[in-house]
């Protein structure tokens, strides 16, 4: 693609004055980079990700809210996290990560693996331990 083919289509990046950075050919035939607003079919699979994003937080806080799942399970939701991810920034067996998902066993979860859980999704442990949803 050329450099002036660049699509410059209205994306979600463009909302926030954020650019992508292409590879295009100049008119030298030299590659090059040049910033890209958006391109349209990568805009609608973008949107259409976030939607689900945003439907899974929504789900895990209502099980939150339900004391169906420990608020680890939204925090973990909330920061675009998967089991595995979050097991290796707390350092702890996926098992156990997984355990701790349970409201009766996340409520007597000491302050030391708490901390573990409230750094990794940068928040105080207070706001861990009172979810208000």
């Amino acid at each position: 693609m050329k450099t002036d083919q660049i699509p410059q289509d209205q994306s979600s990046l463009s909302k926030k004055d954020l650019k992508e950075l292409c590879y295009a050919v100049d008119e030298n035939g030299n590659y090059t980079t040049a910033l890209s607003s958006g391109w349209e079919p990568k805009s609608i699979a973008l949107d259409s990700s976030m939607q689900l994003i945003e439907q899974r937080v929504e789900q895990a806080r209502q099980q939150v809210l339900k004391n169906e799942v420990s608020p680890i399970v939204y925090f973990m939701e909330k920061n675009k996290m998967d089991v595995s991810i979050l097991a290796s920034y707390v350092s702890m067996w996926k098992w156990r990560v997984k355990r701790h998902f349970k409201p009766s066993v996340f409520a007597k979860l000491n302050d030391k693996t708490l901390s573990k859980y409230a750094v990794a999704f940068e928040i105080s442990i207070e706001e861990l331990k009172t979810f208000k949803g």
